[in-house]
């Protein structure tokens, strides 16, 4: 789970682990981690986001069709689609600003979990080189540059599960040539099918070493769907839909995502020198219907969310060894850019057709951000880092109610601290401090009335809101194979002030505080078995006093997850994986609450000594009826006299058996 001596996670170099210039360990923390491509892969998974259910303690759900980007959950936080989680993959940020449907909106659809070289991860805002949404974690997914065999699969599944995939790298030049391609339709067991058809594709030339050497990558990918949204619970007691029915069969999205990135990075007796680019042409259209006639009892409530970008960055870093009165020492500084230039618009519709517009909006938004960090090793147990994180956003909205027009500025130091005490008896102390912040939403720090109703006012947002995080851990590896890790955190943001997408307008909610424990085991019985357990326990408040209660809607206070992978090289292969998710309360009082999803997923193959392998995979095991997703809020259904509160759920799909016949070659 944790990188060798002498190494740390990359951000865009392959493999996920380079050297960093020297012996010397960079600080982590009990929390943080590197996960190994075939680790990540040896999991039955129902979507590519919930490889990232490899990071302990986070879960991966769905609310809707199945190319909408996935719902996040860690740390007692409701991540929605990315707020505070950052996600990366080969260096290029995923989640997006300002965006239409959602503050941080995390689409990981592109993702072929076949190419990914090795996951990191940190959790809290402890670490110099995390910004923006990085205040409950971070991921860096790294692709592969070379693979060691060829790989051509075929899997069929239930609910019209089709999926293709060819991926092969050959000697080019002084390099190597990675081209993969992945084409996939589902349609799930929905009354009115997901009709997921996307296609997707990366070429990938590169040279040397993470260390010494360069890559350029492009990336394509495209999809369209049908949305099975959350439903009403009391449509279902009624008998107006089936569980997996729908009010509105004209909910769906497209999007499509277009990128090329490159990275260089040359070492030397001083240090290393790393260096990353990318441009981005990403669309996205959603039409999504949650009140169903809450607001227009003739038309209905539908509407469209549109977001159309080009963003493009890079960031560049140097790594400098040195000593310290002759005490091992490292010095590290960087910087990192991002500019978005956005179009942005929500607009009425009825089955999918115009009615009227909301906001159609023009911004550009910047950041800049620079990064110090220095490294001690004081002695045989102890090293420290000091590290300051300075970051610089502007925006320029072009709102087509000219009083939401305008430009914002803001800017925020935030610093870093760790130390690490050990080991001792293989054991390992981990103490860490760090500032964080996420970003809202240009529009809401621009806005002065309701685009819907320009008569009212609304309350501007900040553009970008602290946070403060603590965590103090302990690692052990004293038995032979097993490394487990328990970590006690706590974070406090100032406000989570969020741009509601969904309506065009701000809602300010309070400041937070939540803390929490974590325990972590990974043990290796022997080279062909792997067990693991990991258990989150978090007690999340409003940290201010309101009579409407203390509880944050949605915040998870249990998460568990178990799980055995059996297999090695030829034979037989397989394993099992156990989720908990457990009650959430849904409104600040906690007098509604959420029902726990417990789900098992399965895997058996066999791996023949020609390359060719044969697996089944068994999602939903035991067929439990339970929730992806549940939500409290009100909506009309139609023949209903007036709105009415209630549970929205989107319920998971019952158990689904997925063949896949592989070649490697």
């Amino acid at each position: 789970m944790t990188a060798p001596p002498g190494a740390a996670a990359s951000a865009g170099y392959p493999g996920g682990v380079a050297g960093i210039g020297g012996g010397l360990r960079p600080v982590e923390a009990a929390s943080a981690g590197i996960i190994g491509g075939a680790e990540a892969n040896s999991r039955p998974v129902t979507r590519p986001g919930e490889v990232l259910e490899a990071v302990p303690g986070l879960i991966v759900t769905q609310h809707s069709g199945e190319g909408k980007a996935n719902q996040f959950f860690l740390r007692g936080f409701n991540l929605d689609h990315g707020t505070d989680i950052a996600i990366l993959v080969d260096g290029m940020p995923v989640n997006m600003r300002t965006h239409a449907h959602g503050q941080g909106y995390a689409d990981l659809n592109f993702l072929i979990p076949e190419l990914v070289g090795a996951v990191a991860f940190h959790k809290g805002p402890y670490f110099v080189r995390d910004g923006d949404f990085a205040s409950a974690g971070s991921v860096r997914i790294d692709y592969l540059d070379k693979l060691d065999r060829n790989i051509a699969l075929t899997t069929l599944g239930r609910f019209g599960f089709r999926r293709g995939l060819s991926a092969a790298s050959v000697p080019l030049g002084a390099g190597t040539l990675l081209v993969a391609g992945e084409a996939q339709a589902y349609d799930g067991p929905w009354v009115v099918p997901d009709a997921l058809r996307k296609l997707n594709g990366v070429a990938r030339y590169s040279q040397g070493t993470a260390t010494d050497g360069f890559a350029v990558t492009g990336m394509a990918y495209w999809a369209k769907w049908n949305a099975t949204n959350q439903i009403p619970e009391r449509a279902v007691a009624e008998g107006i839909i089936g569980r997996y029915g729908t009010l509105d069969p004209t909910d769906g999205g497209e999007t499509g995502r277009f990128s090329l990135s490159g990275r260089w990075s040359q070492s030397d007796a001083g240090g290393i020198t790393r260096a990353s680019a990318y441009v981005i042409r990403y669309r996205m259209n959603l039409w999504n219907d949650f009140t169903y006639v809450l607001n227009d009892p003739v038309t209905g409530d539908q509407f469209r969310q549109r977001d159309a970008r080009v963003l493009g960055g890079g960031e560049i870093s140097r790594v400098i060894q040195g000593d310290l009165f002759g005490l091992p020492m490292e010095n590290e500084v960087g910087v990192q850019t991002r500019t978005d230039a956005i179009r942005v618009g929500l607009f009425n519709t009825t089955a999918r057709r115009y009615r009227s517009t909301v906001l159609d909006d023009r911004v550009l938004e910047a950041s800049a951000a620079f990064y110090y960090e220095n490294r001690v090793r004081w002695t045989d147990w102890l090293r420290t880092s000091l590290g300051v994180r300075a970051d610089g956003y502007t925006a320029d909205v072009r709102s087509d109610t000219p009083a939401n027009s305008g430009r914002a500025r803001d800017g925020i130091v935030t610093p870093k601290l760790g130390a690490v005490f050990g080991p001792f008896a293989d054991t390992e102390i981990y103490l860490n401090y760090g500032g964080g912040f996420h970003s809202n939403d240009a529009r809401g720090v621009t806005a002065t009335v309701d685009p819907a109703s320009p008569l009212f006012t609304v309350s501007r947002a900040p553009f970008l809101v602290p946070s403060t995080g603590y965590e103090v851990g302990i690692r052990n590896r004293s038995v032979a194979g097993l490394e487990t890790s328990l970590a006690l955190f706590r974070l406090d943001f100032a406000s989570e002030t969020l741009f509601q997408g969904d309506t065009g307008t701000t809602e300010p909610s309070r400041p937070t505080r939540r803390f929490g424990i974590e325990w972590s085991n990974h043990y290796a019985v022997t080279p062909w078995l792997r067990l693991e357990g990991d258990l989150t326990i978090t007690n999340a408040r409003f940290s201010d006093r309101d009579p409407i209660g203390r509880r944050i809607p949605e915040a998870p206070t249990s998460i568990a997850s178990a799980g055995l992978t059996f297999g090695e090289g030829r034979g037989w292969f397989g394993a099992l994986r156990f989720r908990y998710f457990g009650p959430r309360p849904l409104i600040e009082d906690d007098s509604v609450r959420s029902k726990p999803t417990a789900l098992l997923n399965g895997r058996i193959g066999y791996a023949f000594d020609t390359g060719t392998s044969l697996s089944l995979d068994v999602l939903n095991l035991t067929n439990a009826r339970a929730d992806q997703i549940a939500y409290f809020y009100a909506s009309r259904l139609p023949g209903e006299a007036a709105g009415s509160a209630g549970r929205h759920i989107h319920p998971v799909e019952p158990t689904a058996v997925r063949l896949t016949l592989a070649g490697r070659f």
